[in-house]
């Protein structure tokens, strides 16, 4: 067995809301029992991404991006707003603490499967110092983005 990725990203389509317009993907990942999904609003002009907290749920990554991919315009435009209306302030402080936390849990989940023998232990040990050393030029990114404001709209 192979232990997932902690987290994907999917290009579902890109909407206009007053004149703006947002690319729309998914980061889909594995919370141990089902693929959640989180809706993501990129701005064209600032590539400032903001999430929609609401989810959306699948069997599988695929059918997840198939939810996503079947959610109306006018849903799509309403969950825009909703993520707009919450934005936060410290966008990639946000985004690097997520990527941390996403990495934790692919390091837990891969230590579990080395544990079980459901993951071969040359790889699995590859895999887990490959993850050590991404989770490490995280946790260094976050002095660089702490305290540091997204550009205001």
């Amino acid at each position: 067995m192979s232990v997932t990725s902690a987290s994907s990203d999917h290009q579902i389509r890109s909407i206009t809301i007053d004149g703006q317009k947002f690319f729309v993907s998914l980061r889909v990942g594995f919370d141990g029992v089902e693929y959640i999904g989180r809706l993501l609003f990129t701005e064209a002009s600032t590539e400032i991404a903001y999430q929609d907290h609401g989810g959306v749920p699948g069997t599988s990554v695929a059918d997840a991006v198939r939810r996503a991919k079947e959610v109306s315009q006018t849903e799509l435009e309403q969950r825009c707003h909703r993520a707009l209306a919450e934005k936060r302030r410290f966008g990639k402080l946000r985004r690097a603490t997520d990527a941390m936390i996403d990495k934790i849990r692919h390091l837990n989940r891969l230590t579990v499967g080395l544990e079980k023998g459901l993951v071969d232990p040359a790889s699995g040990k590859l895999e887990l110092d490959q993850a050590q050393s991404e989770l490490l030029d995280i946790v260094r990114s976050l002095r660089l983005h702490a305290g540091v404001e997204d550009e205001p709209d």
